[in-house]
């Protein structure tokens, strides 16, 4: 099994398991975060052997990638892999995005301020605006990373038709949008394309907000609206054949559900997050875990309805 891929057409390669950083810095997105927990989450992430940390200016408006720079400084940098991402203007007070060349260039140089490094392994324009035209985005980070300043481009939040537009010259390496067991639309046309154009892709709320964890059942339907109540009913019964697979190897549900991404060859980097420290060594179990053919295809089948 695969457990360290190469992102796109770049010479980046990370463990298939990240850490998402939302929750380590992210005081604008989540309530009663902790700073020093941040620290401890990012270090545990790269004690255990995860080398990619995804993160992004609106993660705490900058407050990410700065908490992740000074943690940088006490390891090898280019044994880490960072990810970040831009696009919500502040001089539109972040209700706007821009994917003007200026701006995503701008972006970059302010991102490398807060990371405290002189390049970044993989930077995302975190989500489309409406008028530039994707190319032209994408052009300016192709500028930025013969400059190398940038290693790998991505794109996040983009529709089939946008990525189309944005890989007109074959330059983006990267893909993150929002994938799971019980949300599957990515795989009819989104990852076929990427797979012919050699676009590597990263889901993000990999876990489905914890509801792939197993530690929901159908009472707590008001957490998740967007399913209706057979489909909630559904994936309860699922989580229960997950467990039983965990059983086996005396995992929890969520890391044998980490392990299906590993094992997925559409899959390029998994990127759960975690707000405290046990939470990452938790996922980094996964790693360790190597599901078999019979196993794969029996969660890949039960969730095939999403």
């Amino acid at each position: 099994m695969i457990k360290e891929v190469k992102i796109g057409k770049s010479d980046v390669g990370a463990t298939k398991i990240g850490l998402g950083t939302n929750k380590v810095g992210g005081h604008n997105l989540f309530k009663n975060l902790n700073d020093e927990d941040g620290y401890a989450v990012v270090r545990a992430a790269l004690d255990s052997g995860i080398t990619l940390l995804d993160t992004a200016y609106m993660y705490g408006l900058g407050r990410s990638e700065e908490i992740i720079g000074e943690v940088l400084k006490d390891y090898d940098r280019s044994k880490v892999i960072i990810a970040t991402k831009a696009s919500q203007d502040p001089a539109k007070d972040h209700k706007e995005n821009n994917n003007t060349p200026s701006f995503l260039k701008k972006a970059v140089a302010d991102a490398l301020k807060r990371l405290q490094t002189d390049y970044i392994d993989i930077f995302y324009i975190h989500f489309p605006d409406d008028k530039t035209p994707k190319d032209e985005a994408v052009a300016a980070l192709a500028e930025l990373k013969k400059e190398g300043k940038i290693r790998a481009i991505g794109v996040s939040n983009f529709s089939l038709e946008q990525v189309k537009e944005a890989n007109k010259n074959g330059d983006v390496d990267i893909v993150e949008d929002n994938y799971s067991l019980v949300h599957r639309g990515a795989e009819k046309e989104l990852l076929p394309y990427l797979k012919e154009n050699q676009i590597s892709f990263v889901p993000y709320f990999p876990l489905a907000s914890g509801l792939l964890t197993g530690k929901y059942d159908v009472s707590d339907s008001d957490k998740f609206s967007q399913f209706n109540s057979e489909e909630l009913k559904k994936i309860i019964a699922n989580m229960k054949l997950v467990k039983e697979i965990a059983a086996k190897y005396n995992a929890t549900a969520a890391q044998i559900i980490l392990a299906w991404y590993v094992a997925n060859p559409n899959m390029g980097v998994v990127i759960p997050g975690a707000r405290k420290p046990e939470q990452v060594l938790s996922n980094a179990k996964a790693l360790g875990i190597e599901l078999t053919t019979e196993e794969y295809k029996e969660i890949n089948d039960a969730f095939l309805v999403f």
